[in-house]
């Protein structure tokens, strides 16, 4: 994500890792053994840099999505982070079947508890998506090697290729990781050939939290889903006030966090001329299987996502408004 990530939606990032479907692992993912001229290697970050002198075997996932991103190449982290809310998420149906390894454990709270992962005596910690602190990258850095994301803020964070690449070097499996992200990649090339009046096409991403609407960039995850179907999305998300949602317009909306019901009830929303026309495509809240892909945007969940969204919008862009 190239620009900054407003502050509150990533103290909302606990909502954002809700869960999708698609069967079976990533593409290229393997069990086989990173190769040994793999080792060391040195990841620079937010807080510096790490050096991984060896290859890991107890993984500890710390980040929001990011055992999605080690279990796409095929190995499972000893523990993972905890998702925050009412979803299900241990068992999102697009994790690999069958699983790499045994059920992580859970990382509890909103705060990775150091004394936890200590106990789990990792030899890697990975937190491309996690946004530590520095005290607290600098507790778990001297239990293992930690890998923290690539700004102090969570701003410029990792695209999903990008995170996939960083995970790569990381588990020493760059090889893999080509593979998944040409695999990932050839599933939005697919989308985009199937669906060419998506190129070039204004998109406006109305996200709701709490009530209150953002006009979401690229700069979050979710909406870099329909920049990779060639659609145009604005690069950095704006909060607006329920008067300005005017600004939402485009030649397609997608709206997130608030249900079909609520926002035709909403004089202001309704009034916007895509919305009125049509032209507008309702995800629900965060509780369902696409806002959790949507939140993941792992090379797990985005197939799930890409298969799901894309009829919906272009059903959306001939004025046939979808979802409830």
């Amino acid at each position: 994500m190239p620009h900054a990530v407003p502050r509150t939606l990533a103290a909302c990032a606990v909502l954002l890792v809700l869960t999708g479907c698609t069967a079976g692992g990533a593409p290229g993912a393997t069990g086989q053994p990173p190769p040994a001229g793999a080792f060391p290697v040195t990841l620079h970050h937010a807080f510096g840099s790490t050096t991984i002198a060896a290859p890991p075997r107890r993984v500890v996932a710390i980040g929001y999505n990011e055992a999605d991103f080690v279990m796409a190449l095929g190995v499972q982290p000893v523990a993972e982070r905890e998702f925050q809310g009412d979803f299900d998420w241990q068992r999102r149906a697009w994790l690999p079947q069958p699983a790499p390894g045994p059920t992580p454990q859970v990382l509890a709270g909103s705060t990775p508890s150091v004394e936890q992962v200590a106990a789990l005596k990792p030899d890697l910690i990975l937190g491309v998506y996690s946004f530590l602190d520095r005290a607290t990258y600098d507790a778990l850095s001297r239990i293992a090697p930690t890998v923290a994301q690539p700004t102090a803020d969570g701003s410029n964070a990792a695209r999903w290729d990008t995170q996939t690449r960083i995970t790569g070097q990381a588990l020493g499996r760059t090889a893999q990781a080509d593979q998944v992200i040409a695999a990932t990649r050839a599933r939005f090339e697919e989308a985009e050939r199937a669906h060419p009046g998506f190129a070039g096409k204004r998109l406006r991403m109305a996200f709701f939290v709490e009530g209150a609407p953002w006009d979401l960039g690229t700069d979050d995850l979710r909406a870099q889903l329909f920049d990779g179907l060639g659609f145009e999305v604005r690069p950095d998300s704006q909060q607006l006030s329920l008067e300005q949602q005017g600004r939402l317009d485009g030649d397609v909306v997608v709206v997130m966090g608030r249900t079909r019901a609520e926002a035709e009830a909403d004089p202001v929303f309704s009034a916007v001329p895509a919305v009125r026309e049509g032209r507008v495509v309702y995800l629900g809240g965060f509780a369902t299987e696409l806002a959790g892909a949507l939140g993941y945007s792992s090379p797990l969940s985005l197939p799930y996502a890409i298969d799901t969204v894309a009829p919906q919008l272009d059903a959306a862009l001939q004025g046939r408004p979808q979802g409830g």
